[in-house]
């Protein structure tokens, strides 16, 4: 079972600019603030934002379907939106796992079992 985890805020993410950066306190809120809304505005644009060696967020879109409610089973209708996805990149799947860098041949490997569906 994975180990679960409790969430990074604005606020920790401020702390750490601050701590790390050497900015003031209200220049490292500011510095944040201003990385999240070039994020969220180049999104809302249907840009794709790469960050390298991080990963890439991109907007999708999503058709409009037939869903259920599944208390009461009745077909409700879900409308067409656009949601946002983020897929990690090689480095930080790496980071993540624990596999030191360099090591991509079991990484490939993973991947190659992966598509033949094993």
């Amino acid at each position: 079972m994975p180990k679960t985890s409790k969430a990074v805020t604005r606020v920790e993410l401020y702390e750490a600019v601050y701590q790390k950066a050497g900015l003031s306190r209200t220049e490292s809120s500011a510095f944040v603030e201003l990385v999240l809304k070039e994020i969220t505005d180049c999104l809302e644009k249907g840009e794709t934002v790469k960050l390298s060696s991080f990963g890439s967020f991109m907007v999708r879109e999503k058709g409009g379907r037939l869903g259920r409610n599944p208390k009461t089973g009745i077909e409700v209708p879900i409308s067409p939106r656009r949601v946002v996805v983020f897929k990690p990149s090689a480095i930080m799947k790496q980071q993540i796992n624990s596999q030191p860098p360099g090591s991509s041949a079991v990484a490939g490997a993973e991947t190659r079992s992966s598509l033949a569906g094993g």
